[in-house]
């Protein structure tokens, strides 16, 4: 494509839950995903992920899509329950045969698996005994992270540790909006930690594995105040603390931010595992970034903020989103190219000779197959366009942006949304489970040609 770089990582994203189905074969055990999507009135339309995409039977056809569409990576997740059906113990060997199989039908395509260790689905024995807010957690994630590399690392050799532990912490265990659903408060905060614990202890046991490079996913945020006044100058701060300090920080500084634990009440229970950090910063060979929108927030007009709170927007109380008359997607998130941008340098900044990977990036739009069996989906093809224009400028100042993934490859379960909203590049007769590339597909093929094949991290 041009203005990038030869070797630039094109590809596209998945997440196992949202597309893989067959959610009681071949061994695997039950995630918080199952357990909550059972739930009655916890996902908008009364759906679960028990078939999905059906990616498990599937994937070779859509290993395929890919390859015609010119990309030279794919980004799934590996679902812990297919490893390990109750969270350790013993390997399931009919699991890990099948992220075989797919790592092979990608590599015999020139199509380079990088493999996301934990996208959301804990096994859901693992949150019986308290999930992330139980350290144990975190040692568990190790030695799946361990074993997995184990048995995979002939095949794959890029790999993610966790995708944005934003959503898995707060809202998973403050807001309760996603799986386990708990709305424990600041207490969340501790998930946090547990989940960056895990990432670091992953880390080093992966370092003395079969090699391979190894990097973690963060959804960091564009946020920008509404006004020069000290209440949103403030409500920035706090968000930005929240969304992006918090984890940034630990994971590339070692340190947390004195100023988000104290908004937090929170300063004492992280001084207490200060020797955590050490693990926690364990050196990575690249940050993967998720962007999807800008945030322009105000504070309270008399500027007081309430105490210690981890919920609504941007993790606290007192503050609010407004309206920039800037385009919206179905999500109803504003569409603002050069948040991109202002994302990707908060990573630059901080460790500037550190390879980034924009691992998610995309928009959700209501598409309708036509008489004509097309699906004209303008307005994602523009979000797309625009998008990567920004990743251009980005290199362009310096930035050391090696790829990117569109999300997602496929329409499927979109969380709490459940069938209702389509991000895809493909669309998904759910129905039928019949494929249908997108005007945006073709866009991507069309520029996409003659592209490198099998560039991987281990390139940069």
């Amino acid at each position: 494509m041009d203005g990038f770089p030869s070797d630039f990582v094109w590809g596209t994203a998945t997440a196992a839950y949202q597309i893989e189905g067959a959610v009681t074969e071949d061994g695997r055990g039950p995630s918080i995903w199952d357990t909550f999507s059972h739930t009655p009135g916890k996902i908008s339309d009364g759906s679960t992920g028990d078939i999905a995409d059906d990616h498990y039977h599937r994937y070779s056809g859509d290993v395929s899509i890919m390859a015609d569409l010119g990309m030279n990576a794919y980004r799934f997740s590996i679902g812990w329950p297919r490893i390990f059906p109750t969270g350790s113990g013993q390997l399931n060997p009919p699991g890990v045969e099948f992220y075989r199989r797919l790592a092979e039908a990608c590599l015999e395509l020139g199509i380079t698996p990088y493999a996301t260790l934990y996208h959301w689905d804990l096994p859901q024995p693992l949150e019986d005994a308290g999930g992330w807010l139980n350290r144990d957690t975190a040692e568990r994630f190790r030695d799946y992270a361990a074993a997995t590399q184990e048995a995979l690392g002939d095949l794959i050799t890029n790999w993610i540790t966790l995708n944005e532990p934003w959503c898995s912490a707060f809202l998973g265990y403050a807001t309760g909006v996603h799986a386990p659903g708990k709305t424990v408060g600041v207490a969340s905060m501790e998930a946090v930690h547990h989940l960056l614990l895990g990432h670091g202890l992953a880390v080093q046991a992966m370092r003395e594995g079969p090699g391979g490079t190894l990097g973690i996913t963060l959804n960091l945020s564009s946020v920008r105040p509404a006004s020069e006044s000290a209440a949103d100058q403030e409500a920035a701060r706090r968000m930005d603390g929240l969304a992006n300090r918090l984890f940034l920080d630990p994971v590339l500084l070692g340190s947390y931010p004195d100023d988000v634990l104290a908004n937090a009440g929170a300063t004492g229970w992280f001084e207490q595992r200060a020797d955590d950090l050490e693990v926690i910063a364990s050196p990575l060979d690249f940050m993967g970034v998720n962007y999807y929108t800008r945030h322009t927030v105000v504070g309270p007009e008399d500027g007081v903020f309430p105490g210690p709170t981890i919920a609504g927007p941007g993790g606290t109380a007192g503050i609010r989103t407004i309206d920039t008359g800037a385009p919206r997607t179905h999500m109803g998130w504003e569409v603002h190219p050069d948040g991109l941008i202002d994302v990707v340098r908060l990573v630059f900044d901080r460790a500037p000779e550190l390879p980034i990977y924009i691992t998610e990036n995309g928009a959700a739009y209501p598409d309708e197959v036509t008489a004509h069996g097309t699906v004209e989906d303008e307005d994602r093809r523009h979000f797309y366009e625009l998008h990567l224009d920004a990743a251009r400028q980005a290199i362009e100042q310096g930035v050391q942006l090696r790829g990117y993934f569109a999300w997602s490859l496929l329409d499927n379960f979109e969380w709490a949304f459940g069938y209702s909203r389509r991000f895809g590049i493909v669309y998904v007769n759910y129905e039928t489970q019949q494929r249908i590339v997108k005007r945006s597909g073709h866009w991507f093929r069309d520029r996409l040609q003659g592209s490198t094949r099998g560039a991987s991290a281990s390139s940069s």
